[in-house]
Parts: structure tokens; sequence; C-alpha cells
């Protein structure tokens, strides 16, 4: 019995300690509402829907998995910024500064972008369903069809 139950414990350790390698820094969440600034902050699966971020500065920070459903990015910088798998349903990116950033995987479903700068930045499998995009070099590709 006991060994049985050393095996369940054992066997839920490897899966408590990787939910906490990817978890948001609660200080940092807290840094970025406060003040709007958080330069290379670990902000990974953070719950940031609707955050009004407007200028923020998020340059090099770590958003992969963010939920940033309905969030007003205007005028925020996210140059280096790793936004992989992140979720930006309906979001609203307007002259915001993405260039050099990881947009892979990213979720821009219903999004507005415009007057928004990508240059350099990855942008492998984004989901662009119902996307406003304007002014920015991001398009919607397909087959061409003879």
């Amino acid at each position: 019995m006991k060994l049985g139950t050393l095996f369940t414990f054992g066997g839920l350790t490897p899966l408590l300690l990787a939910t906490s390698v990817y978890a948001a820094n609660p200080n940092h969440v807290k840094q970025l509402l406060a003040t709007g600034e958080c330069y290379g902050c670990d902000l990974s699966e953070a719950d940031l829907q609707d955050a009004h971020l407007i200028g923020a500065d998020l340059r090099k920070a770590n958003l992969e998995g963010a939920n940033l459903t309905g969030a007003n990015l205007e005028g925020a910088d996210l140059t280096g910024a790793n936004l992989e798998n992140a979720n930006l349903t309906a979001a609203f990116v307007t002259n915001a500064s993405l260039n050099q950033a990881n947009l892979n995987q990213v979720n821009f479903t219903a999004a507005t972008i415009n007057d928004a700068d990508v240059s350099g930045a990855s942008m492998i499998g984004l989901n662009l369903t119902n996307a406003q995009i304007f002014n920015t070099g991001i398009s919607v590709g397909g087959s061409y069809e003879e």
C-alpha cells in the first residue's frame, strides 16, 4: 500500500514542477498592471484578459501562452517579446511595436491590428480568422489556382 502511494505522489511530482515552471511571476503581473512597464518580465500564461496596456513597455517580455483576449495594446512596445501561443482574440493592437517578436501560433481571431511594426517578427501558424489588419505587414496567404 505504501509503495502504491509513493508511486502516485512520485508520478505527480513532474506534473507539479512542469506547471510551476511556466506560470507568470505574480509580482511581474502586478508591476505591469500598476506601472505599464515590465521590461523582460515573465508573464507566461498570465491572465491579462481585457487589460488596458496602452503604451506598455513589454520589450523582451515572455508572454508565452498568455491570455490577452480583448486587451488594448495601443502604442505598446513588444519589441523582442515572446508571444508564442498567446491568445489575442478581439485584442486592439494599434501603433504597437512587435518587431523581432515571436508571434508563432498567436490567436488573433477578431483582433484589430492597425499600423503595427512587425519587422523581423516570426509569424508561423497565426490564426487571423475575422481579424481586421491595416497598414501592417501581416497578410492572409492562400494558394493561387489557374
